[in-house]
């Protein structure tokens, strides 16, 4: 099992990491570290979409404008929960998918980010901030706020594959993949924890070893019999895409964590302003303890997404049931659906007066900038996920696929 499939404090139930699709749809039925990350989103994807379409069937939508930016949100909150139930059912195809699964996964989420930003801006901004500065740039920051946290959402998972693309080398390290690789030959689709493999070293021309190690086991050829594989040169390093060392997860989790964040902080500016500052004005106050359970569900959800528990304190025993990705996703689910709620609820109560003091978000303001999201998310994904393919893989890499 390769380091960039691996999770975590979770030891056990992996897929065969070159699954075919097949497989991986009919692993929604079977037991591994992934069903309830896929039904934990799967299951709200059907909820959503049903109130999405509910609330269309009772809505004159081609002549009540007011409700454009509720659909948008709506039809966002229905894409991530899809987008990332679908990520985690394919991921286990092959090191690229996975990481392209997740590329699309982060566009989704940010497209969900600017269809809330919408929705605040049309419904939840405070009636102080209607019409100033601040609101009229509100929303085209927040589609700015998307095509940046996509691009380093995707820069933050590529030095994986940059480091895996080179961990490939003569001599023990290259003796000890190729055991990895025979010996994972046979087993079930659900794997268990193989052999650690070796850590990522990138062996230029200059520095190979004169003598070569002997096969101490029967059985596998010793390295100096072997194939001669391709050595990287330093010019061939140098122009590797290492946007992260390997040897750092950390700091590439810290940066995923700091790419949602700073979206999440500037769509939820008008709703702090409306907790922390303002008072009075009872149409607000009813909304207002939605927005406050919402903050803190997404709050919790945040620590459980960076911290890695439980399954941190006791690895192997939450590997199917109660580790933190499933209890993020459970987190993330419950706080779109209330902030679902207050959004609804501030559109309903506030509707007259909005529509006397505020200009209402036309049809191509709020379809460019839909558009505009998409098309640079897109072209973010679509450079990372060539970025992938660019890499020089070693002939043993290849082989194995």
């Amino acid at each position: 099992m390769t380091r960039v499939f691996h999770e975590q404090g979770i030891l056990f139930g992996y897929r065969h990491p070159q699954s075919s699709a097949t497989a991986c749809v009919l692993s929604l039925f079977q037991m591994t570290n992934e069903t309830l990350n896929i039904w934990t989103h799967l299951l709200p994807f059907c909820f959503f979409t049903w109130r999405f379409v509910t609330a269309l069937y009772v809505t004159d939508i081609w002549n009540d404008s007011y409700s454009w930016p509720l659909f948008v949100y709506m039809g966002t909150s229905c894409v991530y929960p899809l987008a990332s139930s679908c990520a985690h059912t394919f991921n286990s195809m092959s090191k690229n998918a996975r990481h392209i699964c997740y590329f699309l996964d982060y566009g989704a989420v940010n497209l969900f980010s600017l269809g809330s930003a919408i929705a605040y801006s049309a419904y939840s901004i405070p009636n102080v901030m209607v019409n100033t500065t601040f609101h009229d740039y509100y929303v085209p920051l927040a589609v700015l706020n998307t095509i940046i946290s996509t691009g380093l959402s995707c820069y933050s998972r590529l030095g994986f594959a940059a480091g895996e693309a080179g961990s490939f080398a003569p001599g023990k390290a290259l003796y000890q993949a190729g055991r990895n690789v025979v010996s994972s030959h046979g087993k079930s689709m659900v794997w268990g924890m193989a052999p650690r493999r070796p850590q990522p070293a990138f062996l230029l021309s200059s520095s190979l070893p004169s003598v070569l190690p002997e096969s101490p086991h029967p059985g596998l050829p010793a390295p100096s019999q072997q194939r001669p594989h391709r050595i990287l040169s330093r010019r061939t390093y140098l122009s590797l895409p290492r946007f992260l060392e390997i040897q750092k997860p950390g700091l590439c989790k810290m940066l995923r964590v700091l790419a949602f964040a700073y979206p999440y902080t500037w769509d939820s500016l008008p709703i702090f302003y409306r907790l922390f500052l303002l008072s009075g004005d009872g149409a607000q106050n009813e909304a207002a303890l939605y927005h406050q359970k919402h903050t803190a569900m997404t709050l919790l959800a945040s620590f459980f997404y960076s911290a890695h528990l439980p399954e941190r304190l006791a690895p192997g025993r939450f590997d199917y049931i109660g580790h933190s990705h499933q209890l993020f996703h459970v987190c993330v689910i419950l706080a779109t659906h209330l902030q679902m709620e207050a959004i609804v609820l501030d559109k309903t109560l506030r509707r007259e007066w909005l529509l006397a003091n505020s200009r209402p978000l036309s049809f191509p303001q709020i379809a460019g900038a839909v558009l505009l999201c998409l098309i640079f998310s897109l072209s973010n994904i679509i450079y990372f996920s060539a970025a992938l393919y660019r890499i020089p893989e070693p002939e043993l890499h290849k082989k194995e696929t």
